[in-house]
Parts: C-alpha cells; structure tokens; sequence
C-alpha cells in the first residue's frame, strides 16, 4: 500500500486538472450511514418514503419517518479526515472540483469551495411556496412538517426518487469528466447512475482513475487504474503527507 500512496501523490503532483467523485463511505466516519448496503437507511426505512409523490401525498409522514432523523444526523455531522483531506487537495492548488453523490454538506463544510452535488443537499430547506432558503440546522421542528414565515411547508433541497438531478449539475459533472486528467473515486460503490458513469467518461477521454475505496467495485480492475484499499480519511491523510513531503 506504500507504494500506491507514493504513486497516487507522484501522480496528483504531477497532474493538470483534478476532479475527485465522492460517494456515502466517505461520510460513513462522520456519523452518516449509507442509504443502500449492509447497515444503510434502506434496511430500515420503505424506500418509497424517498419518492416525491409520498411526500407530495402526505409531508408531516415523510419528514416524521425520514427527513427528522437525517436532520438530527446532519445537525451533528462534522467532516472527518477523507473530507478534510480533498480540502486540503483544493488548498494546495491540486483538486479543481468535488462530484459527490452524498447530501450532507460536509464537503463545504471542510473547505471545498467547489462541489456539485448530484442529488441535492439534506443541508439545506427550501420553502414550497416562496421558495426561500433556510439551513436544515436552523429549521425548528418541534411542529412537523415545519412551515417557512409565509406558512408554506419545507421540504430539503434533495432530488427524491420521481425528480430529475439537476441538468447544471449533470452537464458541469459530464464536462469535468471529459476534461480531467486525473480522477480520485473516493468512497462510492459506482453502482448507481448517472454519477457511475463519470469515471468511465474520465477513462474515455484518457484520464487516469484512482479508487480509494475499503473494498473492491465494479471499477476495480477495468476503469480505475489502481485501487488504494482502506478508509478515506486514513488513505487521505497518508497522499497529504507523501504530498508535503515531497
């Protein structure tokens, strides 16, 4: 594993344009479980209760059974060393952009000023009715659902099951894609589309893909050109020192 780690820093040092794609086990150390796998949100919770048309149907029942305790979870959520580390990449004028399919805000919250995030933020609310913006740690929810000043209920800036991602976010993430010459696959399974097919749109336009990932994936082996095993915070924090002490 040394090894890759000198080569995963050699290559970042040496590399033009970086992008890195984040998924649920980079935040998995700060407190928030996955959605899908061994232990996620879905073992537990109908994953109906993610659809815009339950929402649409009955609020005060989604937020009850899901957006209540995601809230209370990104309340206390803080980034860990994996989050801190791609910060740290865009400090030293090496990370251009973070793609995350996670909503938690915790790469803002470490210092990446440029991320997009696929399928919206469970950090922030938007009013239904005047659309106003108001930060999910700041919402009171001793009244569920919880209302916005003009009475209109509020509802996390999440793309739900039913609702498209955001074509700017599809579009800038194609785009970085296509003209990165390395991309870090940090923490995802690469299962879910269309966030999966940004390493391959990276491969097919001859960039190179580094995976830091605990176990292998669908990459492993065919897209990505080496596989660093391990936590992302404990691999992240090795590339910095090899990085600075280089």
């Amino acid at each position: 594993m040394e090894n890759l780690i000198r080569k995963a820093a050699a290559d970042l040092k040496a590399a033009k344009k970086v992008v890195a794609l984040t998924g649920a086990g980079i935040s998995v150390d700060s407190g928030i479980p996955p959605f899908r796998g061994k232990g996620g949100v879905w073992e537990k919770i109908d994953p109906d209760y993610a659809h815009i048309d339950k929402f649409m149907e009955d609020p005060a029942d989604v937020w009850n059974v899901l957006i209540k305790d995601m809230k209370i979870l990104i309340d206390k959520a803080k980034p860990n060393d994996g989050h801190k580390g791609l910060a740290t990449l865009e400090q030293m004028g090496i990370l251009e952009a973070v793609i995350t399919q996670n909503v938690d805000g915790l790469h803002q919250m470490a210092g990446n000023t440029d991320v997009i995030e696929f399928h919206g933020s469970f950090a922030w609310q938007r009013c239904m009715i005047c659309q106003k913006r108001i930060e999910t740690a700041k919402v009171d929810i001793s009244e569920i659902p919880p209302r916005c000043q003009c009475e209109g209920i509020l509802r996390p800036e999440v793309v739900f099951f039913g609702e498209m991602i955001p074509h700017e976010a599809l579009f800038r993430s194609r785009r970085l894609a296509a003209n990165c010459d390395i991309m870090l696959v940090v923490g995802t399974s690469a299962v879910v589309h269309p966030a999966a097919t940004m390493p391959m749109i990276a491969k097919q336009s001859r960039a190179k893909v580094i995976e830091i990932n605990p176990e292998r994936t669908p990459l492993t082996g065919s897209i990505s050109d080496y596989l660093i095993r391990g936590k992302a915070g404990d691999v992240m924090n090795d590339i910095i020192a090899q990085l600075q002490d280089s």
